[in-house]
């Protein structure tokens, strides 16, 4: 779950921009690019459409991290709890 004090929020991937870059719509409605940290880069496989994690950046808020990608059974269990309703899905 998302840690809100700390800029943490759900997103969903919608353009892969190549090597290390996502593009992301946020929970907060901005579209944001976000990269892949490198200790994800090989192990984490992220397509268009994946329910991720994404970290705000402090300094430049039009880019995040991503911290997390949702398999499918975790994504239809957080959309039961109702906690995805600010994404366009």
């Amino acid at each position: 779950m998302p840690r809100r004090k700390e800029g943490e929020q759900f997103a969903i991937a919608t353009q892969l921009l190549g090597v290390n870059q996502i593009k992301a719509i946020a929970e907060d409605g901005k579209e944001r690019n976000c990269r892949i940290p490198g200790k994800m880069k090989k192990k984490v496989w992220i397509r268009e459409g994946d329910l991720i994690l994404i970290k705000v950046w402090d300094f430049q808020p039009s880019k995040a991290d991503i911290a997390w990608r949702y398999l499918g059974f975790q994504r239809e269990y957080i959309q039961k709890k109702g906690l995805l309703k600010n994404l366009p899905l």
